[in-house]
């Protein structure tokens, strides 16, 4: 006699049968129906295969910056300061929920990004050499700041010296990784998440050429000989090299190891002592060093018998690779002013790596157990050592780290895990943010000589309070209230007394110019 439990459950299948298939259909023509909708409103400014075109890319991977909860509302309303309309009237909320649930699918396949149609792109406002060499105002050209407002999309430029503004110009969506300095500061370079990089004339306060060097973008590095553009990308899983005079494509490098395995770029770096660029993987345990200096030493892929006599197959071409294999995957980088040790934190979250890049090997373990920001670390000599300390991301400490013996000699207790850390040669203090958590409206100031927390600042309750910057000479600290109705507020670095407050739409970094071309150990580079 067959047994009736399993009887049952086979006749329970059966009659559930067309309940599956109805499902199954109709989540098929919700799907289907939400492509054509796409098609419809959507395509011709996000383009049809929600690359970008006119606005941007539709993936998942780029809308980072705009949770899935309030993005109906976006396509509902449509968005200030922006091009997208609003379609409350034109569709039902059925239809914008079908739309919000297709542009956070992720593609099926890994999406193309050739040269071809990275030159399809380049726009050239100016030509190279067409605008005046002078600058177009009187302020100082060292001591002016680049204030990125991700509220409307917008930079502001700040005169360091009277604090005040003196421009402002609508950027491309979502800036990501900071704006990158040519060595005498006369251009900047941004990369925005979707891929454009843009170049932007400091002297004349100009846009002077575009181009779409991917379709997700992490950051881009400006070589030190003023040469070239590096752009690491996230998707494709792709470096692209341009020509920084005008931001023509010359190279595109796929990112993957000798078996074929690809990578998203999580972060490209200038090397000026070493004329190249570091590049730190995501999804490979292995550190890139391309040289672009004109007498790099070749790079030999494989076994060597005698690196001085050359015996051994080099690799040939411009911007070679020399992989450096490591044994955790690291994501962010910190480099001391010679750039021969790369300290990164491992991604187990329990240890930090120390890279002798000459030999290209690790050399150390740090106890970093905090998953620390090392991207944004800092250094300064104390009791005749040079020190490196860094925010932590999952732990409310500050580390402090002996860079001569590579040991955690202190951990500074704070009110939260914190994101950036700031300090100036000339400025006794070092200013740390917390950026998470209930107290994210804190900002800490460190004694660098006693290594304690002299002063707390919540400057605006309740709201984020965050990266610090100093003007070009050390006299003033300068906040981020990152919020729509936030502002910058400015210090006295000394006395650590508030100078004067100027509204901003959502302020997050401020780059001044010296600093970041003379790579002061008190900011990142």
């Amino acid at each position: 006699m067959p047994n009736r439990s399993s009887y049952f459950n086979k006749l329970l299948h059966i009659s559930c049968l067309p309940l599956l298939l109805l499902s199954f259909i109709s989540t098929k023509a919700i799907a289907n129906e939400a492509k054509r909708v796409y098609q419809q409103h959507c395509a011709s400014c996000h383009g049809a295969d929600r690359l970008g075109s006119l606005g941007p890319a539709l993936l998942p991977e780029n809308l980072k910056r705009l949770r899935k909860n309030k993005a109906a509302a976006v396509i509902a309303n449509g968005r200030a300061a922006t091009q997208m309309p609003s379609f409350s009237k034109k569709l039902s909320k059925a239809q914008i929920q079908s739309l919000v649930d297709l542009v956070y699918t992720p593609l099926a396949n890994m999406p193309e990004w050739e040269i071809e149609q990275i030159k399809s792109t380049h726009i050239i406002h100016h030509k190279p050499g067409s605008l005046p060499d002078k600058p177009i105002y009187k302020a100082d050209p060292l001591n002016l700041f680049i204030v990125v407002e991700t509220g409307d999309h917008h930079a502001t430029i700040l005169d360091g010296d009277k604090l005040e503004p003196i421009h402002r110009f609508k950027t491309r969506f979502a800036l990501h990784g900071g704006p990158k300095y040519s060595k005498d500061g006369r251009f900047v370079y941004f990369a925005s998440r979707d891929g454009w990089i843009s170049k932007f004339d400091m002297y004349n306060l100009k846009v002077v050429a575009e181009i779409r060097a991917g379709i997700n973008t992490r950051n881009a590095a400006v070589s030190s000989d003023g040469r070239y553009v590096l752009v690491g990308n996230y998707l494709p899983h792709s470096l692209v090299v341009l020509d920084a005079e005008d931001l023509a494509p010359i190279k595109i490098i796929p990112v993957t190891d000798e078996k074929g395995n690809s990578s998203r770029v999580s972060a490209v770096y200038d090397a000026r002592p070493r004329q190249s660029f570091i590049i730190a993987l995501k999804d490979l345990p292995e550190v890139w060093e391309i040289p672009y200096g004109k007498n790099a030493e070749p790079i030999y892929p494989g076994l060597v018998h005698d690196y001085k006599l050359g015996e051994g197959l080099a690799l040939k071409g411009r911007f070679p690779v020399r992989r450096i294999h490591l044994d955790d995957y690291l994501d962010d980088f910190f480099f001391d002013s010679s750039y021969q040790h790369l300290i990164g934190a491992a991604r187990n979250g329990k240890n930090g790596q120390v890279v002798n890049m000459d030999v290209g090997r690790k050399i150390a373990d740090i106890d970093l157990s905090g998953l620390p920001h090392l991207g944004s670390g800092i250094t300064w000599e104390h009791k005749g050592q040079p020190i490196l300390a860094t925010p932590n991301l999952k732990n409310s400490e500050v580390s402090i780290i002996n860079m001569k013996t590579w040991k955690t000699i202190k951990r500074i207790k704070t009110l939260g895990p914190g994101f950036f850390m700031r300090s100036h040669e000339n400025s006794k203090y070092a200013w740390t943010d917390v950026f998470f958590g209930p107290n994210k409206d804190v900002m800490h100031v460190i004694d660098k000589n006693s290594l304690e927390i002299v002063k707390t600042f919540r400057p605006v309750p309740g709201k984020t309070a965050a990266h610090i910057e100093f003007d070009r000479y050390g006299r003033y600290a300068i906040l981020s209230i990152w919020d729509v109705d936030g502002a910058i507020i400015i210090y006295d670095a000394a006395t650590l007394k508030e100078v004067k407050r100027l509204p901003m739409n959502k302020p997050s970094g401020k780059y001044n110019v010296y600093n970041k071309t003379r790579l002061s150990s008190g900011t990142s580079h």
